[in-house]
């Protein structure tokens, strides 16, 4: 289910949050973001041009892994493995959405917020969860809290995370890696700053690293 993902959130250390509005801007905003250091991506299935712009980096950016957030269903499931998204990302989970997962060997970052949802995606056989929205369900002291009762579970936290208070939650036990969308702002993208974009997400590469 997640075996051979784990090495991919393990090294990833930052995953950019990507809402891409205009499929041109897919591949050159994911090869100035694989430039920086951050080759593990997601793109929001919150736009139209969501699932194109998947199958257009996964077609050039092979090196890459593409995944899609905001995955709420089964059909959502089945578009994103169709456009050759090599991850799945969901803000929580419900027993249908797990279900069609099941059936896909694409692996699935399924989302909580509070210990009783830990556990019962534990149940479901799931190690690695999405923590959100991280800084309103708590942030960094709910996650050292939960690391005690469960300690078997590792976290890429997301939502309200930035250059201010990254380090502290990739600093955390239970954290393997976090998500965030500051090194792709919507202005820059519009401007086509890829240069700006690269240096960024360089920035944030290194913050795994300290």
């Amino acid at each position: 289910m997640q075996d051979n993902f784990s090495e991919v959130l393990q090294q990833a250390g930052v995953v950019p949050v990507l809402v891409i509005d205009k499929v041109e801007e897919a591949l050159p905003l994911a090869r100035a973001l694989v430039e920086g250091g951050l080759n593990v991506l997601e793109v929001t299935l919150r736009t139209e041009a969501a699932l194109a712009a998947v199958e257009e980096i996964a077609k050039h950016l092979p090196d890459a892994h593409i995944g899609t957030g905001t995955v709420l269903n089964g059909d959502d499931v089945q578009r994103s493995v169709d456009a050759g998204a090599s991850f799945l990302v969901s803000p929580g989970a419900t027993e249908s959405l797990l279900d069609a997962a099941d059936k896909t060997e694409v692996p699935l970052l399924p989302g909580t917020a509070n210990p009783s949802e830990v556990m019962r995606l534990l149940e479901r056989g799931y190690r690695y969860q999405k923590f959100f929205p991280a800084q309103a369900a708590g942030g960094v002291p709910m996650l050292k809290s939960i690391a005690g009762p469960l300690a078997q579970v590792q976290f890429c936290p997301t939502g309200g995370i930035g250059p201010g208070n990254a380090a502290d939650y990739l600093a955390l036990p239970n954290v393997v890696c976090i998500g965030g969308s500051w090194m792709a702002a919507p202005k820059l993208v519009q401007e086509k700053n890829w240069a700006e974009i690269t240096r960024l997400a360089k920035e944030a590469k290194s913050l795994k690293e300290q």
